[in-house]
């Protein structure tokens, strides 16, 4: 029979088990007479799976394979742990374990075994409404070993409810009851162990890895499941290939044989130097020759369960020199006594046979199993007792199980009839100690047990598999990874596996491709930062800091202001003391004159209305200097402007009275009269102050004087730290007026263009003007598209130079004139000029 069998409904395979005899041969080895038989299910010859067993009705040759050497090594362990409950009068006094052991011969002899456990000693099985009474040969089935083995059996035996405990399937869908209700496993599923393998691969840093499954159910599941398990981890899949199965007794047709010899090549030219291999051991064999062959050297080798300690391929010749080997395996848990029993001859008469019975199949033979453990006993020695404790293990449970169904106590049991679904229900209560360990199922049928991370090893007397860290399931952490780990490279350098290097801070990842380890390493622009070398995405820094190009922190503008020590702010104080020194002087010098022509000339006691509020304008250029108050901004914002607009009605009405008493007091005598009757100009300047004083109350009040910051446009690490953040606006509306009495300044002293060369304020009143009206534009224009430091030191600089122009463009000529020339300060020279005009013009 085959494994095709599987297909068929439940009802057509109990007519087989009717129709079909199935046969036993007595043997010391494989059979063990007792009150109560285990059936075990074991892997003693190594076919490998492929169709030529299918081709005939018949149970295949098992004999014809090669022994597998962990197949009989399991199976030594299920005798030895019976033999060991049988001489303990504690466990089950009084009552004989026995066992029937069937040889499945890798995964093509499944269903003639199950009918054989099932069948009473007349080898039939009767067709019944209910099987709730019925009794098997077996009360338990230790095994099989692969997950399509362990599914075939199962839906059979999990018809009659009858227990079954595998050691090495690893499958995630035997955790499902409803389909496998009578099913039990001594060995962590595969969840745990692809999660082992992939914290194995982030403790050392490899995230770029190659996949080998092999094309059979095995490689499939757990690829499919590594893939799964990767999602949201930082490790990435180089490749992933299949291995293609070979046919019966490994042969490798042509085909296979490129195919593997392009798998190899495949890895040796890829960047990635760690390979994760999934993949059941018989198909390896033909694949590690092969990387021998092409000399493929330096790369990890992660294995699976299936194979990680297998002694057949760590033997093959010279495969230390194919890099490191890392394998997930079961923990070592030394069970004392059995490496001895282990190649222990066996001398026992065979029991005589019936004559009814026919002749014996070939699946409890092995002529060669204990001379070929005897030639690997040293390796199995040295590697300890790893899947050797999950048969041990599963054989004690079904004897606690026992125990408590039996009723036993210290010095007898209850010998009754033991019905597989009341043995199932003490399966899944048990919970003992053995050597050390708590064992007990949950209730998906898994043990607690955790698993080992083993390196290879070659060293004579040295333990082929030793252990380099432990991973646990309960916490689902890899924990004690050793740090003397012997790696095949030079100066014993862990080996490197990744896609792109780490990054390093102030840089994050651009992917490359589709693989979310390929990436390329980009600084964090100017204003964000990223402290975490593992993150793809820069962190904007907060408002008050900043950082440069490829910077992992953050740190404080350097805040900005105009200070005394810079030189422009030397050159502007100079030049401001200068003109306050100047204008002082020049002060002193009409009032010392007061009376001449040229002082009355140029408007008399206005110009001291003119002077005063330039000197107050000059001593408050200091408050545009140092760190910025709110003080200091209100000072800014109405002294110096209320100063600066007097000066600039003052000249506005001097130059329209230039007009008038030239041209406009013939054409408008009376208008003139009221002009001078009601002091017009005072009057105009005054008016002028209190709008001025008005719009300055209402610049406050709208946009109010609070300290604020700004980014320096041409540094980003600068901080301006400004009166309000819209101190430019301001700045227009209260220079408004200002520019509107300089345009009618200018146009008043420009009509006076005429007047007489040697009495002509006019000119300088347009010279002072039109600086003003250029300076004031320009730094309003300065200031609507530029928002750095200069804006301060332009503002400033703005300030002294046009009161420079007022004080030395409009009082300058005039002081010169009193003070080098004062032959023409007297009334007779003015006159002269008038009237000398005045005739031209008639």
């Amino acid at each position: 029979f085959c494994d095709r069998t599987m297909g068929t409904t439940a009802s057509w395979m109990l007519l087989l088990l009717l129709l079909m005899p199935v046969e036993v041969q007595d043997s010391s080895v494989f059979h063990l007479a007792g009150d109560y038989l285990l059936g075990g299910l074991f892997t003693l010859h190594a076919n490998v799976k492929g169709t030529t067993h299918l081709s005939y009705m018949q149970v295949p040759q098992c004999k014809d394979y090669e022994v597998k050497v962990l197949g009989y090594n399991l199976m030594q362990a299920m005798r030895f742990a019976v033999e060991e409950i049988n001489n303990d009068s504690s466990l089950l006094p009084g009552l004989l374990l026995g066992y029937e052991m069937v040889d499945v011969c890798y995964i093509t002899n499944n269903i003639q075994p199950v009918l054989y456990f099932l069948a009473k000693e007349n080898f039939n099985l009767p067709i019944q409404h209910d099987y709730s009474s019925y009794e098997p040969r077996v009360v338990a089935v230790i095994g099989p070993d692969t997950a399509e083995s362990v599914i075939t059996v199962s839906n059979l035996l999990s018809l009659f409810l009858l227990p079954q405990i595998t050691y090495s399937a690893i499958s995630d869908d035997l955790r499902d009851s409803s389909r496998f209700p009578a099913l039990f496993r001594t060995i962590p599923s595969g969840e745990h162990q692809v999660e082992a393998m992939i914290q194995l691969m982030a403790h050392f840093g490899w995230n770029w890895v190659i996949v080998i499954a092999s094309s059979d159910d095995y490689g499939r599941e757990n690829s499919q499941l590594f893939n799964e398990k990767l999602e949201g981890r930082d490790i990435c899949i180089a490749f992933q290939e299949s291995l293609p199965v070979p046919l019966a007794n490994r042969t490798i047709l042509p085909p296979e044989k490129k195919r593997i010899e392009v798998i190899v090549d495949k890895i040796k030219k890829s960047t990635a130097n760690v390979v994760a291999v999934m993949s059941l051991d018989l198909v390896l064999l033909d694949f590690f020759e092969e990387v021998i062959c092409q000399n493929l050297t330096g790369t990890v080798w992660i294995a699976s369960e299936s194979w990680s300690i297998d002694p057949v391929i760590h033997n093959i010749s010279n495969i230390q020199l194919a890099g490191t080997f890392l394998g997930i395996t079961t923990q070592n848990i030394p069970i004392p006594g059995f490496s001895d029993f282990r190649v222990r001859q066996t001398y026992v008469k065979r029991p005589v046979v019936s004559k009814n019975r026919s002749e014996p199949t070939c699946n409890q033979e092995c002529d060669s199993c204990l001379d070929t453990t005897i030639s690997y006993s040293t390796i199995l020695t040295l590697s300890g007792e790893r899947v050797v404790y999950n048969v041990y293990s599963a054989v004690y449970a079904v004897a606690h199980a026992l125990h408590h169904l039996l009723g036993c106590n210290g010095t007898s049991c209850s010998k009754g009839v033991v019905y597989p679904w009341k043995l199932l229900q003490e399966i899944r209560k048990v919970n003992f100690t053995l050597l050390g360990h708590r064992i007990f199922f949950n209730e998906n049928g898994d043990p607690p047990l955790g698993l080992e991370v083993i390196q290879w090893q070659w060293e004579e007397g040295r333990n082929p598999f030793e252990s380099i860290a432990f991973y646990r399931s309960d916490r689902r952490k890899l924990w004690k990874v050793a740090t003397n780990i012997s790696w095949n490279t030079p100066n014993n350098m862990v080996p490197y596996s990744v896609c792109s290097r780490n990054c390093q801070l102030g840089q994050w990842k651009k992917p490359v491709g589709l693989h979310t380890c390929c990436f390329e390493c980009v600084n964090c622009s100017a204003g964000t930062y990223l402290n975490q070398s593992d993150d793809s995405e820069c962190q904007s820094c907060p408002e008050n800091e900043w950082s440069r190009e490829g910077d992992s922190r953050c740190f404080k503008r350097h805040l900005r202001f105009l200070e005394w020590q810079e030189p422009p702010t030397i050159i502007v104080v100079v030049a401001a003391s200068l003109g306050f020194l100047g204008t002082l002087a020049i002060l002193i010098i009409f009032w010392m004159h007061f009376q001449t022509p040229m002082v009355r000339s140029a408007g008399g006691r206005m110009c001291f209305l003119m002077l005063t509020p330039l000197l107050v304008a000059y001593a408050s250029v200091p408050v545009y200097i140092g760190r910025p108050t709110v003080l200091s901004c209100l000072c800014r914002q109405t002294l110096f402007t209320l100063c600066f607009t007097v000066c600039i009605a003052c000249i506005t009405v001097r130059s329209f009275q230039i007009v008038c008493i030239f041209k406009m007091a013939r054409r408008l005598p009376r208008a003139y009269g009221y002009w001078v009757k009601y002091n017009g100009p005072y009057v105009f300047v005054v008016l002028i102050t209190l709008l001025k004083v008005v719009i300055v109350t209402t610049n406050i009040m709208v946009i109010p004087t609070n300290l604020t910051t700004q980014f320096d446009p041409d540094d980003t690490q600068i901080l301006i730290l400004n009166c309000n953040a819209n101190y430019s606006k301001a700045l227009l509306l209260n220079t408004s007026l200002d520019l509107i009495l300089s345009v009618f300044g200018f146009s008043f002293s420009y009509m006076g263009k005429e007047l007489p060369t040697n009495y002509n304020e006019a000119k300088f009143i347009t010279l002072s003007m039109t600086f003003y009206f250029t300076s004031s534009v320009f730094l309003c224009t300065f200031m609507s598209v530029y928002q750095g430091v200069l804006v301060n030191i332009f503002d400033v600089s703005v300030t002294v130079i046009n009161l420079l122009g007022i004080s030395v463009g409009y009082f300058g000529p005039k002081c010169y004139m009193i003070l080098f020339y004062p032959e023409r300060n007297t009334l007779a020279y003015f006159n002269n000029v008038i009237q000398g005009y005045t005739m031209r013009k008639d």
